[in-house]
């Protein structure tokens, strides 16, 4: 897995999230070196399995993470659109500023980062309002199964009062679609979680043009 410094712009853009406050408190998972948490205030948690290092080991990963990203875009140069960031260094520039934001942040303010992994989460049930998953669930659907997305669909839907929010939904570099995502939904919605797909405003991967919403508020 990357440790992706993504910046609270990108979230607010892939989730469909207001400019404003949010419904908090809300949950950040995985989150990297994303800066989201940083940006917005104490309502965020970010939870991460990479958050277990010192301190020396996620600056030599998020370091890493650039790079690494950089090479997956590279090796499917055809998959991407750069239109939202505007450019291949207006990307870079916001990579590297959230990097150092979260690095910055982690610092400060440790204990909002804590160090736990799907589909175990070290969370009360029910103690956040929305949760939110960037680049995990699906995107390495190449390495985890339907099996361990089942899992870890319900495991953040024990957490989160309302919503799930999870984005992008195609696998990483070729951007293909999911194949078990439909199968997974009828599963969720068979134990009282129905789900949405929404149209998300940011674009970069193709295909990745929407966003999995789970209602968990019947629960």
């Amino acid at each position: 897995m990357l440790v992706t410094s993504r910046s609270a712009a990108e979230y607010r853009a892939m989730f469909g999230l207001p400019s404003g406050a949010l419904p908090g408190p809300v949950l950040d998972c995985s989150a990297g070196g994303a800066s989201f948490a940083a940006e917005t205030g104490d309502e965020v948690v970010a939870v991460d399995p990479s958050y277990v290092a010192g301190r020396a080991a996620l600056v030599a990963g998020v370091r890493a993470a650039l790079v690494d990203g950089d090479r997956i875009i590279a090796s499917h140069a055809d998959r991407f659109d750069w239109s939202w960031y505007g450019g291949r260094s207006e990307r870079a520039a916001m990579r590297i500023g959230a990097a150092a934001a979260f690095l910055a942040d982690l610092a400060r303010r440790p204990g909002r980062y804590v160090a736990g992994a799907l589909p175990h989460l070290p969370l009360g049930t029910g103690s956040v309002e929305l949760a939110l998953c960037s680049h995990l669930l699906f995107t390495w659907a190449d390495r985890f199964d339907e099996h361990w997305h089942r899992a870890a669909l319900i495991e953040l839907a024990r957490v989160a009062r309302r919503e799930v929010r999870v984005y992008p939904l195609v696998v990483k570099g070729t951007g293909d679609p999911v194949p078990f995502l439909d199968g997974l939904r009828a599963d969720l919605h068979a134990a009282g979680l129905p789900s949405t797909l929404r149209p998300v405003p940011y674009r970069f991967q193709r295909g990745a043009d929407r966003m999995l919403v789970v209602d968990t508020s019947g629960r």
